[in-house]
């Protein structure tokens, strides 16, 4: 489990390519600072598996009847902020830590706001950012809290919308985990918290052109990815996607595959006519589309989706945390009244196991 009392990486300033842009709508940004997209120590899914090993459909939404995906999530809301790809980073990478848990524990759910607050130099912002670019800075950072430290605001350092002016979002401890207490009239104020609930980043990285130029292989390598591990993010066009109503599957071939947004794929299905597609969550909220979900038809690369892909694994992640007092001034040992030489137990982490290790062994 990561040391949630590790040093902060300093907030520097933004470069400008993430306030001027020529494509406002483009949300896909690789800043300078991202100089790592992949860290990959263990054996990847196609290594092991082959097509066989594919059901014809798969859906993370519904594995006998039960969802292994955590909240449906509005990058939108309270002000508009371009962060589809923290959203997609991040909800992936809690769908992963449900999965591990067998589909059954509460819904762990990281915190976004907290990858905008910190992420900034290699990450990005609410003008845009890139997935490899958060798995990087969590990766190197050593953690993300869970989204009861920082609930989502919609807000970076650079942005002008609503009450973003008005809010600070520089990276500190405050802005890492926090918790308020009582009134300011009456003498509250916020408190960084020492220890909070969190989650790390083993692994992670890509499946593109550059690592399979035929598409068909892709597209296995993908499921596969997918099916041995849980969701992955892709970019895709999202400009023909404003408009769509869903209730059908997405498959204009002559839309660009120039990619602008970043979603995250959760399965597959096939048509009755053998037409094969992707189930694709995306973060504009469940009153988009189909509950904000659509279906892209897959194998032609249809607004890009199969161009590139993300994905990451957890290290770890808290399963019992260290209590603080309600103000968040007591933690730990001295929070319950223990001697403080007294070793103290209740901070237990749970760590990731890569399928890997299973299926390789039951060869």
């Amino acid at each position: 489990m990561a040391n949630p009392k590790r040093r902060l990486i300093p907030a520097l300033i933004l470069v400008s390519a993430m306030t001027v842009r020529a494509d406002p709508f483009n949300e896909y940004v690789v800043l300078p600072s991202h100089t790592k997209t992949s860290h990959v120590i263990s054996p990847l899914p196609h290594s092991y598996m082959t097509n066989a090993d594919l059901p014809v459909e798969w859906n993370w939404n519904d594995v006998n009847g039960t969802s292994c995906l955590t909240k449906q999530l509005n990058q939108h809301i309270p002000q508009y902020c371009g962060s589809c790809w923290a959203h997609a980073a991040l909800s992936s990478l809690a769908d992963r830590i449900k999965i591990a848990r067998n589909c059954a524990a509460e819904d762990i759910n990281l915190s976004i706001q907290f990858v905008l607050n910190c992420g900034g130099e290699v990450a990005g912002s609410c003008h845009g950012g890139s997935v490899t670019g958060a798995y990087q800075f969590i990766h190197e950072f050593g953690s993300v809290p869970f989204d009861t430290c920082q609930p989502y605001i919609a807000c970076s350092s650079d942005s002008k919308e609503g009450f973003c002016e008005h809010v600070d979002t520089t990276c500190s401890a405050l802005n890492t985990c926090r918790t308020c207490s009582k009134f300011t009239d009456d003498g509250g104020d916020c408190k960084a918290l020492k220890y909070y609930p969190n989650a790390t980043v083993a692994e992670y990285g890509i499946i593109n052109h550059h690592t399979t130029s035929d598409i068909a292989d892709r597209v296995n390598k993908i499921k596969m990815e997918i099916y041995a591990r849980g969701p992955v993010a892709a970019n895709i066009n999202g400009k023909p996607l404003h408009d769509f109503m869903g209730g059908k599957i997405f498959d204009d071939d002559t839309a660009s595959r120039d990619t602008t947004h970043v979603v995250s794929i959760v399965g597959w299905g096939v048509e009755e006519n053998g037409k094969e597609y992707w189930i694709i969550r995306n973060s504009w909220g469940s009153y988009w589309a189909e509950g904000g979900f659509f279906r892209v038809e897959m194998g032609k690369n249809i607004l890009g989706v199969e161009e590139k892909i993300s994905w990451a694994t957890p290290g770890s992640w808290t399963e019992k945390n260290v209590p603080c007092s309600e103000d968040g001034t007591i933690c730990g040992d001295e929070a319950i009244g223990l001697d403080g030489n007294l070793k103290f137990m209740s901070y237990v982490g749970q760590g990731y196991v890569d399928p890997s290790v299973y299926l390789i062994a039951m060869e």
